[in-house]
């Protein structure tokens, strides 16, 4: 991948894995968002998954601090809405199982994402869209 600025969707979990420093996985997700600063890619997630990462900080740190961590995480990456449109596409969908994949794709397709980073590559197997690993990303990074 030898332009820049591919806009990418990262799922909830690679998220997740860099700030709750998942092991081994952590080690790709932080690469990626490196990829980021330097400006080779731009980084997108739904509110929904801004939303869920909270969730999980807070259970491990207090809620100031969680925040804190979101502020930072903002820097790098640009949140997607999720609307009326998205919601209904999801909801009236019956190729993906789970229902927030399920929003994350079409957060995507509406937002003219052109590849969904995810650990769970098989949750997306119906995707219209490119979907890999961070891992693989950054593998062709350039």
């Amino acid at each position: 991948m030898k332009s820049t600025n591919k806009r990418v969707l990262l799922d909830t979990n690679i998220i997740i894995d860099l700030l709750a420093k998942r092991e081994p996985f952590d080690e790709d997700a932080r690469k990626l968002f490196s990829y980021a600063d330097k400006g080779k890619v731009v980084l997108y997630t739904s509110a929904l998954s801004i939303a869920n990462v909270n969730f999980v900080l807070q259970r491990q740190k207090n809620p100031a601090d969680a925040r804190q961590i979101l502020r930072k995480l903002k820097l790098l990456i640009k949140t997607l809405c999720l609307d009326e449109k998205i919601i209904n596409l999801a909801l009236n969908d019956d190729v993906f199982k789970d229902f927030e994949d399920t929003l994350q794709y079409y957060s995507a397709l509406e937002n003219k994402i052109e590849i969904i980073v995810t650990r769970n590559i098989r949750d997306f197997d119906k995707s219209k869209l490119p979907v890999m690993t961070a891992g693989q990303l950054n593998e062709i990074i350039v």
